[in-house]
């Protein structure tokens, strides 16, 4: 194959050509579905405010399609693929004329959720994430990148739109969990994109819906342990708070933090007896207060 220079974003045709040429048919396990709408390649750019000062973090480039436009654009990218043929491809094809503002990782997302920036910028560098995200790993990957020293400034994620919910639910919503809350605490959501199954190939069985997230002003981040304690309330999201919170090992966090916290609930219009699902996320982050202080 030659090893002529990529222009991004490829249509179905030029997706399709590129998938012959490299004997390559998607990969289901791996939520391989490729983006073949230029537009909405261009919207993913367009959200994400891109230019050329900007260091993007991208997951699963696959062909290059959002690749090569954010390195048109003259972005520094860091991207991070597992599949061997796809990383081969873009090594071959991408690397070459664009040496000095691209670097590829072959690894799991999960191994290197941010690709090689943590190890390639220095501490504390601004960053975004623009990526057509695997649905498989983005409730893990997510929690992994809130995890980070280094939260990026926006994420513009493709994502199915289930997942879209999922990450934004709202108080008293079937959608609404820990990670809902973790998010809300460190993002801003802004106006996003609804992306039709058809613009894929192969086209996934629901559609999909780019998700635009603003870091706040004030971003705020648990502790593990408050996390831990947040995620197990969840797992019992129907019954009453102040219940589960007996039943359940509070793993080190002393009972007199806890039992404050649920005589200061009334402050966020709710009780001990409300359900995990309606408790807001101001407080959620009262109680990682309670247990930051104990």
């Amino acid at each position: 194959m030659e090893a002529s220079m990529l222009t991004g974003p490829f249509n179905l045709s030029r997706t399709r050509e590129l998938l012959d040429t490299l004997s390559h048919s998607p990969k289901k396990w791996l939520g391989q579905n490729f983006l073949v709408d230029g537009n909405i390649v261009k919207k993913s750019l367009e959200l994400a405010q891109v230019d050329a000062a900007d260091t993007i973090v991208e997951v699963g480039p696959g062909l290059g399609t959002l690749t090569t436009t954010l390195l048109q654009s003259g972005a520094r990218v860091f991207a991070v693929e597992r599949d061997a043929t796809l990383a081969a491809h873009l090594r071959e094809r991408v690397a070459p004329h664009y040496t000095e503002t691209f670097s590829l990782k072959e690894a799991d997302a999960m191994d290197f959720p941010l690709a090689e920036f943590p190890e390639k910028m220095p501490a504390g560098t601004p960053f975004k994430i623009v990526a057509n995200l695997p649905y498989a790993i983005s409730t893990p990957w997510m929690d992994a990148v809130l995890d980070g020293d280094n939260l990026p400034t926006v994420l513009v994620l493709m994502l199915q739109k289930e997942a879209a919910d999922r990450f934004t639910g709202t108080p008293g919503n079937k959608n609404y969990g820990a990670l809902s809350v973790f998010l809300e605490a460190a993002y801003e959501r802004a106006p996003g994109h609804k992306v039709s199954a058809n613009c894929f190939f192969p086209p996934p069985k629901i559609d999909s819906y780019l998700l635009h997230l603003r870091l706040r002003d004030n971003p705020r981040k648990f502790t593990p342990a408050s996390k831990k304690l947040i995620r197990e309330l969840f797992i019992y999201r129907r019954k009453q708070v102040a219940s589960v919170l007996k039943k359940i090992e509070l793993d080190g966090i002393p009972t007199g933090a806890v039992d404050a916290w649920l005589d200061m609930l009334p402050q966020f219009a709710c009780a001990g007896t409300d359900r995990p699902e309606c408790i807001p996320c101001a407080a959620w982050l009262a109680l990682d207060e309670k247990i930051r202080a104990a």
